[in-house]
C-alpha cells in the first residue's frame, strides 16, 4: 500500500483507525502480544490518531443513541463498554509517554489535546439522548436478571453520568463543560511546569570540598547526572529523589544542603512561565464551583461521596487521629537531632535541610544501621526478582524477561507474566526504573492496555515507572531501603492490574475507589521486609554474601524510627489538600498564604516541611486524581496493616489459604463490588486504626 493510501480495517479490529497506512494506529498491531510498536510511533502520528479516535468514538456513541430498539443492558451499557477502544489505545500510548519519556513535541500535543478530550467527554456524559437510555436501563435494573458484575457496571455507569452533570439544565451543563475543559488544560500545564523546574535545575559541584561526607554511591550517581548534563568530571545534585534525598542525608556541607533543599522545596514557585501559584488558585476556585453545580457543599464532599471515606469529616477524623501523636513523636525526634547537632558544634535550630542529615546519624548511633552499608545489599535486579518471586509464592505467577521486545526507551525491560501451573499468558510487565530528564518525578503504575473479557479475553500490558539513580556502566544499581519498598509498592499496583479477572474493562484492575486503590500496593510492601525475603534476595553487591542476621535485626528494630517526621510530613500534605478543597466559595486564593495559614492552624513543626508543597503537589493539581484524596494512602494503610496481620496470624507470611482469598477478593476483583464489602469478604470484618498506629510506633 502506498504512503498516501488509507486503511479502513475497522470491521476486523475496532482499535484500528482510518488513517494513512504509515500511521501505526491505522492497523491492527501484529507485534508479539499486540505490544505498541514503539519504534515506529512518532510524535507526528499522535495528533491525527487522536482526532480520528475521537471522531470514531463520537460516531459509536451516536449509533447507541440512534438505536431504535428499546434500551437494554446489551444495547446501551455493554455498547458503551465497547465504544472508545481506539481512543483507549491511542491514549494508553500517549499518556504513558508524556509521563515517562516526554519531549517538547509530545508536551505541545498534550497541551492541545487536554481541553479537546475534556470537551469530548463532557459532550458524551451530558448527552441527553444517551443518558435517557442509561436512565431507562437503570430504572428497570431489578427486572433485568443481571449477574453481580453486570449490576455493578450498571450502577457505576449510571452514577458516573450523574456525577458528570447529566441531570443539569442546559446552561449549567455548558458551564460545567467549560470548567472541566479549563481544569484539564490547567492540570496539564501544572504537571509540565513541575517537570520543567525539576529537569532544568542542577547544583554542580566542581571540587572535593563540596562532596564532603558523601558515600561513593551518592558521588557516583551525581557524577552520572553531571555527565548526562554535559559536564563530565563534575558532580550534580538534581531534584530527583534518588539524588536529592541521599545528598541531604549524607552531605556535611550545610550551605549546599540548604541551597539544594530550597530549590527542591520551591519547585513550581520560582516566578516566570513555570510558576504554578496562579494555576492552583484558579483550580481551587473552579473545583469549588463545579461541586456547587453538582449539588455538593464543597469539592471535598463531591470527591469523597464516591470513595470509601464518604465524607470530609471521616477523613479529617482519621488524619487528626494520627496528627497529635505524630507531632508529639516528631518533637521528641527533633530534640534528639538538636542534641546531636549541638554535640558537633552546631548550636542553631534544626532546619528542614538538616533533618535527614542528623536523622541518619541518630539512626546509626541508636541502631548501628548505616544506609551506605545497607545499600550494598539492595541491588535493583535482586529486589525486582524478589518482587516477582513473592508473586509466584502468593499468586502462582512466573516472570520471564523478553529481551526481543522493544520498549519506548533503552532503559525499559519487558517481562512476560504467566500462570506457573498452566503456562497461561497473564500479561506483560514493563519495568522503567531509572531517573532521566524526560521523565516526571515520583513512581507510578500505569497500563498500556487493560484487562477485559467482553468480546474475548484481552490481557493487560502494565508498566511500573520509578526514578532510581542510574549506576555507572558495569556497576549494579543499588537501592535505599525506601527505594526497595517503593519498588514493591508499585509492583503491588502492577499485580492489581495483571491479576485482574473481570468481564468489563471499566471495572478492571485499579479502577476502584481512590482510597482503596493503595491497599494492594501498600500491602505488598510488607513482604520485602520479611526475614524470608531479605535472607534470600539481599546479597552484597561485591562479595555476594547474604545479608547478616544482625543487620536484619537492626532493620526490624529501626522500623518505627523517624516515624514522627514521616507521618507529619505526609499528614500535613493531606490536611492542606483537604483544606483547599473544603472551601465553599473561594474568592481569590493566595496558595502559599493559604498553605501557611493551614500549617499554622495545625501547629506544623518548623523543622519539617510538607512532603509535597502546594506549587508542586502533582498528586492533587496535575489532574483530579488525588485532589481531596491525598489522605488515601493513610486510609489504605489502616487496611494494609490489618491485612498483613491476616498472614502473620497463621504463622506463614505466604499462607496459601489467605493468599487465595486476597487474590479472589482484592487483587483480581477490580471494582466488581463495593470496597468495604470486598475487604470484609477477605478479612471477615472491617479494620480499625489500631494496627496502623502500632505499625508507625504511634500507639499510646
Amino acid at each position: 500500500m502506498s504512503s498516501a493510501a488509507t486503511a479502513y480495517p475497522e470491521a476486523s479490529y475496532p482499535e484500528a483507525l482510518a488513517l494513512p497506512a504509515e500511521n501505526p494506529f491505522a492497523t491492527r498491531w501484529e507485534t508479539p502480544f499486540r505490544l505498541p510498536p514503539f519504534a515506529t510511533i512518532r510524535p507526528e502520528h499522535i495528533r491525527p490518531a487522536f482526532e480520528a479516535a475521537l471522531a470514531k468514538h463520537k460516531a459509536e456513541i451516536a449509533a447507541i443513541v440512534a438505536d431504535k430498539a428499546a434500551p437494554d443492558f446489551a444495547n446501551t451499557i455493554e455498547a458503551l463498554e465497547r465504544a472508545g477502544r481506539a481512543l483507549s489505545r491511542v491514549g494508553g500510548v500517549f499518556y504513558n509517554l508524556t509521563g515517562a519519556d516526554t519531549n517538547e513535541a509530545l508536551q505541545a500535543i498534550e497541551r492541545e489535546m487536554s481541553p479537546i478530550t475534556s470537551r469530548h467527554w463532557s459532550a458524551i456524559m451530558m448527552d441527553e439522548g444517551l443518558f435517557a437510555r442509561v436512565d431507562a436501563v437503570n430504572a428497570k435494573r431489578d427486572a433485568l436478571g443481571l449477574n453481580p458484575e453486570q449490576a455493578r457496571l450498571l450502577e457505576r455507569s449510571y452514577k458516573g453520568f450523574i456525577r458528570s452533570g447529566a441531570k443539569l439544565g442546559a446552561e449549567d451543563k455548558k458551564r460545567l463543560a467549560a470548567i472541566n475543559e479549563r481544569l484539564a488544560g490547567l492540570g496539564t500545564q501544572f504537571s509540565q511546569n513541575v517537570l520543567k523546574d525539576e529537569s532544568s535545575y542542577a547544583l554542580f559541584i566542581e571540587d572535593e570540598a563540596g562532596l564532603a561526607g558523601l558515600p561513593e554511591f551518592v558521588k557516583a550517581a551525581m557524577a552520572r547526572a553531571a555527565a548526562d548534563r554535559g559536564k563530565p568530571g563534575q558532580h550534580a545534585v538534581t531534584l530527583s529523589r534518588s539524588i536529592i534525598e541521599p545528598f541531604l542525608t549524607f552531605s556535611t556541607r550545610r550551605d549546599l544542603r540548604e541551597e539544594a533543599f530550597i530549590a527542591w522545596s520551591r519547585r513550581g514557585e520560582n516566578g516566570g512561565e513555570s510558576d504554578n501559584r496562579a494555576i492552583v488558585a484558579e483550580m481551587v476556585k473552579l473545583r469549588a464551583e463545579k461541586a456547587k453545580l453538582l449539588g455538593y457543599q464543597t469539592f471535598a464532599h463531591f470527591k469523597l461521596d464516591d470513595a470509601m471515606a464518604k465524607t470530609p469529616e471521616h477523613v479529617r477524623g482519621l488524619l487528626e487521629l494520627v496528627w497529635k501523636p505524630a507531632k508529639a513523636r516528631a518533637a521528641r525526634e527533633a530534640a534528639d537531632l538538636a542534641a546531636l547537632a549541638q554535640s558537633e558544634g552546631e548550636n542553631g535550630p534544626i532546619r528542614p535541610w538538616d533533618w535527614r542529615h542528623y536523622a541518619e546519624k541518630v539512626r546509626q548511633k541508636t541502631y548501628a544501621l548505616d544506609e551506605a552499608v545497607l545499600k550494598q545489599y539492595l541491588q535493583l535486579d535482586r529486589v525486582r526478582q524478589a518482587a516477582f518471586d513473592v508473586a509466584g509464592k502468593l499468586f502462582g505467577l512466573s516472570f520471564a524477561e523478553r529481551p526481543e521486545l522493544q520498549g519506548y526507551h533503552p532503559d525499559v525491560r519487558i517481562f512476560e507474566v504467566t500462570e506457573t501451573a498452566s503456562g497461561r499468558h497473564i500479561g506483560l510487565f514493563v519495568g522503567d526504573y531509572f531517573a532521566r530528564a524526560s521523565k516526571r518525578s515520583g513512581a507510578w503504575m500505569s497500563a498500556f492496555r487493560g484487562q477485559r473479557k467482553l468480546d474475548g479475553e484481552t490481557r493487560p500490558i502494565i508498566v511500573n515507572v520509578c526514578n532510581f539513580a542510574k549506576p555507572a556502566e558495569g556497576k549494579p544499581a543499588l537501592l535505599s531501603l525506601d527505594d526497595a519498598r517503593t519498588l514493591f509498592h508499585e509492583f503491588g499496583h502492577a499485580l492489581h492490574g495483571l491479576l485482574s479477572d473481570v468481564t468489563y474493562g471499566s471495572l478492571a484492575g485499579t479502577a476502584v475507589a481512590r482510597d482503596f486503590v493503595e491497599l494492594p500496593s501498600q500491602l505488598y510492601e510488607h513482604w520485602f521486609l520479611t526475614r524470608e525475603v531479605m535472607r534470600e534476595y539481599c546479597h552484597h553487591a561485591e562479595s555476594g554474601e547474604p545479608i547478616p542476621e544482625a543487620l536484619i535485626e537492626k532493620i526490624e528494630k529501626a522500623q518505627t524510627f523517624n516515624q514522627g517526621f514521616a507521618t507529619v510530613e505526609y499528614t500535613s500534605s493531606a490536611l492542606v489538600d483537604l483544606a483547599f478543597h473544603s472551601l465553599e466559595a473561594p474568592a481569590e486564593v493566595d496558595p502559599l498564604a493559604f498553605e501557611a495559614a493551614e500549617l499554622a492552624r495545625i501547629g506544623m513543626p518548623a523543622e519539617i516541611t510538607m512532603r509535597h508543597r502546594t506549587p508542586h503537589f502533582t498528586h492533587v493539581f496535575s489532574g483530579d486524581g488525588y485532589s481531596a484524596g491525598y489522605y488515601s494512602y493513610l486510609w489504605s494503610e489502616v487496611m494494609d496493616a490489618d491485612a498483613f496481620n491476616a498472614f502473620t496470624e497463621t504463622g506463614d507470611v505466604f499462607s496459601p489459604a489467605v493468599a487465595e482469598k486476597l487474590k479472589r477478593y482484592i487483587y483480581s476483583a477490580g471494582d466488581i463490588r463495593d470496597a468495604a464489602e470486598a475487604y470484609t469478604l477477605f478479612r471477615g470484618r472491617l479494620p480499625t486504626p489500631d494496627a496502623l498506629l502500632e505499625k508507625r510506633g504511634l500507639a499510646a
